[in-house]
């Protein structure tokens, strides 16, 4: 490049007073020319010592500053980024995660690079701080957790559907419009949406390069995954188009569990069929086992299938709550304050 661009790196937090020291650092610390960048750390009013941390680093830093984002949720916390960025390229990174030391310069390269592109990401390695966490990140790093073609898996160069922490040219958010502030989760794929659908190229680099915490215990990831799913059927909802068929996969499988189950108490032939089903999900689950054995050793690997059964069921059973609250209850369940809890 011949030129150097402003950057702005916004960053959404609530309570990530673990890692929001590592993830700023490796913001901060970057290759990138220190005086065209800015880093916007988005707090939703963190009461773990959150903003401490981020309140110090900018007593030491300039470039950061702490913006207070009080609907908490990550959607409102992008836009109130947006609209106080002065970059002419904006990049999200989460509180949970670490970039590379060239991550911004590889990311600005490859927009200089492809001028019909409006956004560029890369790849991201997922790797747990605990026992059960290092497990998680090993079940996120497979494609039978993840599918395939995907940003975890590091396998794709080129022109894609959608990027992780993508460097956004900041005329895409005139052109497309804000995050919308009344998804939960899944405000990033909703946006994405409509990206794709005003003509966008996006393009992914493994040259960009960041790091992904997941979740630490099976609790945690159920909730996460409920999330997912239960946020996905709004998201289908408001789009108004037809849902791709990867996307409502886990509510196809779970349903298909509930059926199965249910009429094989009342007819038992169908036992036999249930049988089936859960042989073939067996099958999967024990190919999962040799895949992450053979990249991970096997001590982590035999305890894979129990989050992949975690992530499977948890985005199912998400989604079928989502069809009942926002179908059959026209939000309903959300508007008596679900939407908040589902939030933490």
């Amino acid at each position: 490049m011949q030129t150097f661009p402003l950057v702005t790196v916004i960053v959404p937090v609530l309570n990530e007073a673990g890692f929001i020291e590592k993830a700023l650092n490796s913001i901060r610390n970057g290759r990138y020319p220190a005086e065209k960048l800015e880093i916007l750390v988005v707090d939703g009013m963190s009461n773990d010592g959150t903003r401490d941390i981020v309140k110090r680093m900018a007593q030491e830093d300039p470039r950061i500053i702490l913006l207070d984002n009080p609907k908490k949720i990550q959607a409102p916390a992008m836009n109130i980024g947006i609209r106080a960025a002065k970059g002419d390229i904006i990049i999200r990174v989460d509180g949970h995660a670490a970039v590379a030391p060239d991550f911004i310069s590889q990311s600005v390269q490859v927009l200089d690079d492809h001028p019909d592109v409006w956004c560029a990401g890369g790849v991201m390695k997922t790797i747990g701080t605990t026992y059960w966490g290092r497990v998680i990140a090993s079940a996120m790093s497979s494609p039978f957790g993840v599918g395939t073609g995907n940003f975890r898996l590091g396998n794709v160069e080129g022109y894609v559907d959608a990027v992780i922490f993508g460097a956004h040219r900041r005329w895409v958010f005139d052109k497309v419009g804000m995050f919308d502030e009344q998804l939960v989760r899944n405000e990033d794929d909703e946006f994405i949406q409509r990206m794709v659908e005003a003509g966008a190229k996006q393009y992914m680099s493994p040259k960009i390069r960041s790091t992904y915490f997941p979740r630490s215990s099976l609790r945690k990831l159920m909730r996460q995954y409920f999330q997912y799913g239960f946020w996905r059927i709004r998201t289908i909802q408001k789009r108004k188009k037809p849902a791709r068929l990867r996307q409502i996969i886990p509510l196809i499988f779970v349903a298909g569990w509930i059926v199965l189950i249910l009429g094989a108490l009342l007819w038992r032939p169908l036992s036999w069929l249930l049988a089936c089903y859960a042989s073939l999900y067996l099958i999967l689950l024990i190919m999962g086992i040799f895949h992450t054995g053979r990249k991970e050793g096997y001590k982590k690997a035999l305890l894979v299938p129990i989050v992949f059964v975690i992530m499977h069921f948890g985005y199912g059973l998400g989604s079928l709550v989502g069809v009942w609250s926002w179908v059959a209850l026209r939000g309903k369940y959300v508007s008596k304050g679900a939407d908040h809890k589902l939030s933490r």
